[in-house]
């Protein structure tokens, strides 16, 4: 795990610029750093290192090709990397390798079949940069699921960018690109800024799945998708996996010992993070069957009972015999972590989950230095009940014609008064044309308008995200539609973004099993009812683990990975530093929210406990805007 930079037709100041951006990035990689650049300076990597695979010197990067026309800055692993470096031998494209790294062998690979070649067959999770000399072209490339970040765009009069840290970029001499104040609506619906947009105007995510090309003068790129989850789950299920349940099972237990398998190898310590969840449970029973030790695994608990999982996943441990840590955490703690949020982020950034998971990545580090996590099951296997909550809703909705609802959605909606609260979601909800439709309409955030009015958009047009282009009935099943959309977005943009930031900003690298190209493309495979059946959720997954763990010691009622944050954010300390946040000399000052509108949600919050999730968006941002100086 590491991060990249680089800069194109920078000028002078290059090299004082691309050590900013790397000294930006320390976190993400504190055990080594390196600059190239080539003759002319038009083209400068950057990186920093987090030793994880070879150990030595011969794995430092930005690292060049055998025949030296390549060079390469690589964030990330690539699990199935001695499989490609047989092929290289084999092929005899590399007589020997200089080290074991997986850079040198991505890079041989690059150099040996091109960039969409190798990204076709390497599985892992990964952004890099590679720059061929010869052709005098940049490619940047960003894995399947979207686990490793990718920041690129243009700054001001000054050349194109790339890095694993917006903050990276902001930090450059003379940066000035514009708050992209038209990119709110959506933060303010969903927690977080949707991909390919950032806080910033011109500066964009490299999506999950693409790559892009830059060629000399590099004032204009292309963009490619060389995967597409909406791919692979179309030909799945028009593919369905024609054994039984059972069968399912046993496939589903290969491909996940597989993928494990493959990124439990380090030359370092390796854990895993263990709530009282099905996720990680499987991944650690996984994990315990195939080691010939004691897998250490970590956890993090409350003092208070209604949000402690700690002693089920101490019970859970001893079970499948870990050497299990566990981090009871306080509100002094959990305080600690606030200032320090906006730095992880570098944009706003609400999913209030992060401050646990920062603390217990924060513990895992000072035992290993990568911990596998379970993210992904609930995506892939079906285990939210919003999935079938919202298609109970619309089915009872849908029997009402539309032309009678939709007008009576827009007089219910006028009847409110332009004031956010349950009327106005029965408003929003009654309009739904879809199922797909109702599940964003019912995001939490929606119908909030919270920016000012000379700030947003008349329409959505010039801020769509991958979820407003979303095609109604993409897949047969109402459900799977809405698990997709969530692979697609929150997924990648909230919680893959979560783990990363808060485990890179105490430099662990975290793993995510069931994100394997495999194990995405089979669980696609799977019919609903493998997924969920007589109100179970996940069932395929329990199916796995309980072949490891008792059914009994999982059947509990699932209290979440959270804190009682807001209950601390009435007491005096946390809501003083609330207040001062979203103080009204500040809010008219800055000029973006609504005054009236933060201050009547605040009001109803203090008073009437609504808006609990959207006053930490509130709170986030304006720590961001603090943090920038804004």
């Amino acid at each position: 795990m590491c991060g990249i930079a680089g800069l194109c037709n920078w000028g002078d100041g290059w090299k004082e610029n691309i050590e900013k951006m790397n000294e930006k990035m320390y976190h993400r990689g504190p055990d080594a750093g390196g600059i190239w650049t080539s003759d002319e300076h038009s083209v400068v990597l950057g990186h920093r290192r987090l030793s994880i695979v070879d150990l030595t010197p011969a794995g430092a990067q930005p690292m060049e090709s055998h025949n030296g026309r390549y060079v390469m800055a690589f964030n990330g692993e690539i699990y199935n990397y001695r499989t490609v470096r047989d092929r290289l031998l084999r092929d005899n494209r590399v007589t020997a390798f200089r080290g074991t790294s997986d850079t040198e062998v991505l890079l041989e690979a690059v150099c040996a079949y091109g960039v969409k070649e190798t990204l076709r067959m390497i599985k892992g999770m990964f952004a890099f940069a590679v720059y061929d000399k010869k052709e005098r072209a940049l490619s940047l490339a960003r894995d399947r699921v979207g686990e490793k970040p990718l920041y690129y765009g243009f700054t001001g009069a000054e050349g194109f960018v790339f890095a694993s840290d917006l903050n990276s970029i902001a930090a450059l001499d003379g940066f000035d690109n514009p708050l992209n104040t038209h990119v709110l609506k959506q933060y303010f619906r969903y927690g977080y800024i949707p991909a390919p947009y950032t806080i910033y105007e011109n500066i964009y995510k490299l999506e999950p799945g693409k790559m892009l090309i830059i060629k000399s003068p590099f004032n204009n790129y292309n963009s490619y998708c060389y995967w597409s989850m909406e791919e692979a789950a179309v030909y799945g299920q028009e593919h369905l996996f024609h054994g039984n349940e059972e069968e399912a099972a046993d496939e589903l237990e290969r491909l996940l010992k597989e993928s494990i398998r493959g990124q439990m190898v380090a030359d370092v310590p390796v854990g895993a993070f263990l709530s009282a969840g099905i996720d990680s449970s499987t991944v650690v029973s996984l994990m315990q069957s195939l080691s010939g030790k004691r897998v250490k695994s970590f956890t993090i608990g409350m003092w208070d009972e209604k949000f402690n999982e700690a002693r089920i996943a101490r019970e859970i441990a001893q079970h499948l015999g870990t050497e299990h840590t566990e981090l009871y955490i306080t509100e002094e703690d959990a305080r600690s972590v606030i200032p320090l949020l906006a730095g992880m982020f570098g944009e706003p950034y609400a999913d209030s989950s992060q401050i646990p998971t920062y603390l217990v990545s924060r513990m895992t580090r000072e035992h290993v230095t990568v911990s596998l996590s379970g993210d992904g099951g609930d995506e892939l296997f079906g285990g939210y009940n919003t999935y079938t909550s919202v298609e109970r809703i619309w089915n009872r909705t849908k029997k009402i014609p539309g032309v009678v609802r939709r007008p009576a959605s827009a007089l219910l909606g006028a009847a409110c008064g332009g004031k956010t609260g349950a009327m106005d979601t029965r408003a929003r909800l009654l309009g739904a044309r879809s199922v797909e439709d109702m599940y964003l309409r019912s995001e939490i955030g929606e119908g909030l308008e919270i920016v000012r009015k000379e700030h947003r958009l008349p329409n959505m047009e010039g801020c769509r995200t991958i979820m407003d282009t979303y095609q109604t009935g993409l897949l047969r099943e109402p459900q799977h539609n809405l698990m997709l959309m969530d692979l697609l977005m929150y997924h990648p943009d909230d919680i893959l973004n979560k783990v990363d930031r808060t485990a890179m900003s105490v430099s662990l690298e975290t793993r995510v099993p069931m994100l394997d190209k495999d194990v995405v493309e089979f669980a696609w495979t799977l019919p609903l009812s493998y997924k969920k059946k007589d109100g179970v959720t996940k069932k395929i997954l329990r199916d796995v683990l309980y072949r490891y763990v008792p059914r009994e010691l999982m059947e509990r009622p699932k209290k979440g990975f959270s804190i009682p944050l807001h209950k601390w954010l009435k007491e005096p300390k946390l809501r003083q530093w609330a207040e001062g946040l979203i103080d009204k000399t500040v809010l008219d000052r800055q000029g973006i929210l609504d005054t009236d509108v933060v201050w009547r949600i605040w009001d109803d919050y203090i008073r009437r406990d609504i808006w609990r999730v959207q006053i930490w968006y509130i709170l986030m941002f304006q720590e961001w805007m603090e943090y920038t100086g804004r």
